[in-house]
């Protein structure tokens, strides 16, 4: 199984307002930058959307170690949220709907085609593909207007 490192970043301008999201794919020393941008938007979406378009790049099962400055991304992991929120129909334990369940959706099931795992690292630090990924996101942002 092809081993690949993906990075990723959301960023918003206002929270809500435009957004955009920044992915940096790396196999076998090569790399691959993506980034895209939406006008309306939340940095929490703009996060999730970042793994979900790394992994939709993938043509074939692969392992993928994803590295992302989102708490929010990353707990829902490694904390079993997301395991839970599949169980529940989607539905948290104090009974309110799962926001951002559209992408959620859609990242769980990617994630189900891959062997993933997910790394928390420190944002705006001294990680340079995550601050490489942070300006794709932030200019992506910029070109809207």
């Amino acid at each position: 199984m092809k081993q690949v490192e993906l990075y990723t970043d959301g960023a918003c301008s206002g929270n809500p307002g435009p957004g955009g999201y920044g992915a940096i794919l790396i196999f076998k020393g090569i790399e691959k930058e993506i980034s895209g941008a939406f006008a309306e938007t939340t940095n929490n979406r703009m996060e999730i959307y970042a793994v979900i378009a790394g992994l939709e790049c993938l043509k074939e099962p692969c392992e993928v170690t994803i590295y992302s400055d989102s708490a929010y991304t990353v707990n829902a992991f490694l904390q079993g949220w997301l395991k839970n929120w599949v169980a529940a129909s989607w539905v948290k334990s104090d009974g309110k709907a799962v926001a951002n369940a559209d992408l959620w959706q859609k990242l769980y099931a990617l994630t189900q085609k891959h062997r993933v795992r997910f790394v928390k690292v420190k944002g705006h630090a001294d990680n340079e593909y995550n601050n490489r990924c942070d300006v794709l996101a932030t200019s992506a942002i910029k070109k809207l207007s």
